[in-house]
């Protein structure tokens, strides 16, 4: 029987008991860093499996790892395993118990697939030459991002240098489907908090005044020119401000107005030019209104770069996998992920596994509070995790 035939049926016999991991996570999710409980289970399910080399990183994570017939290559797979601070709305068996707290982002999901795939690799140890490991990682939904962390840890740093396999669901594409991109696929993500500072007053006499709303209001519309006149076109970035606190009154202008946003882009350098710009533009524009911005930057995650040639060669064996027709055109991806920090040293890929089902009714974005997905993506998932794993190690 051809390799793929045995982990399809592997990743089908073993789907469910799989399921049920998914729904005890998603009904038990806890923060960045803070994944003792959901860390401790981990390790039980990999107990069950009978994977003893199990190594602690970053605190909360996980390095598991799994040894074919003989010295060879080596790949690592990684799922994360953090919630997000969201009050869920589902009304399901497997809601979250821990209000304010929810896997809105299909972590769950990462974790139940990949301990599905370290399943079917124990029971396949015996077809390959090599070592997969497995890593659980904390904190990918917070800064500085669990990969930080676990890039420093003597465990990793061992195996530095080896292929870097990730995956991520994906709401908008049905389930069954998975996407790949070779080259730059998400953006790199800083975050920016800005405090614009006048003289507040009387609103009806503005003259006796600085008026730091009027001042934020134009530091929110020039500061668009990052992007339309002073980046090229043939770099895609973004900048958007969500958050505007200017805390006065109809009759009352305030002293100060708060604002937070972020800046996205897929190029390092430009990158770091174009908040050097955003500084000296809004500290410009403040002061030449008679107020002045403090600019403060929080530095997240770089852009991710998928491989071009293992990329390639990992879509030719998801094709192999999943079928021609089940395989997505996707683009880039303005979202961010700490996945990136391993892309920027590695040969990595990191593809879209797709979870939605509109006749289900599971169609809600990632990171909101009705957030949902089909579970059979979690035997998709698994199984096509195990297969590029092999298709790595076994290809000379």
């Amino acid at each position: 029987m051809k390799l793929e035939n045995r982990i399809k049926l592997l990743a089908k016999a073993h789907f469910q008991q799989f399921v049920e991991v998914r729904r005890y996570l998603h009904a038990h999710p806890e923060l960045s860093f803070q994944e003792q409980n959901t860390s401790n289970y981990i390790r039980q399910q990999l107990k069950k499996i009978g994977i003893n080399d199990v190594k602690p990183v970053a605190q909360t994570g996980l390095l598991a790892s799994v040894t074919g017939m003989g010295e060879g290559k080596a790949v690592l797979l990684r799922a994360d395993i953090d919630a997000l601070p969201i009050n869920e709305k589902n009304q399901v068996s497997y809601s979250s118990k821990n209000k304010g707290v929810m896997h809105a982002c299909g972590h769950d999901a990462h974790v139940a697939s990949l301990l599905l795939c370290v399943k079917i690799i124990k029971e396949l140890e015996e077809t390959f030459v090599g070592k997969i490991y497995f890593l659980f990682q904390p904190g990918e939904e917070l800064m500085p991002g669990g990969a930080t962390l676990v890039m420093k840890e003597e465990a990793y740093k061992n195996i530095e240098g080896i292929i870097h396999i990730g995956q991520h669901v994906r709401p908008d594409m049905p389930v069954g489907k998975v996407g790949f991109l070779p080259g730059k696929f998400m953006a790199s993500m800083d975050e920016l908090f800005l405090t614009v500072r006048g003289k507040g007053g009387h609103a009806a006499m503005p003259e006796k005044a600085v008026d730091p709303v009027l001042i934020a209001s134009h530091i929110i519309v020039a500061a668009q020119q990052l992007v339309s006149r002073m980046s090229s076109p043939k770099i895609p970035s973004v900048l958007s401000f969500g958050k505007v606190i200017a805390d006065g009154a109809i009759n009352v202008l305030p002293d100060e107005v708060y604002i937070e946003g972020t800046f996205r882009t897929f190029d390092e350098s430009w990158r770091k030019d174009a908040l050097q710009k955003l500084k000296a533009l809004v500290e410009g524009m403040a002061e030449a209104m008679g107020g002045s911005c403090e600019l403060r930057i929080n530095h997240g995650y770089p852009h991710l770069v998928n491989d071009k040639n293992l990329t390639e060669n990992l879509r030719a064996a998801a094709k192999v996998y999943m079928g021609e027709e089940n395989m997505m055109e996707i683009d880039q991806w303005m979202a961010a992920e700490d996945f990136a920090y391993y892309s920027q040293n590695n040969p990595a890929c990191f593809y879209m596994l797709g979870v939605g089902n509109e006749e289900k009714g599971i169609v809600s974005g990632l990171h909101t509070p009705t957030f949902d997905l089909d579970e059979s993506a979690i035997e998709i998932g698994g199984g096509l995790m195990a297969s590029l794993a092999l298709s790595c190690l076994n290809d000379s």
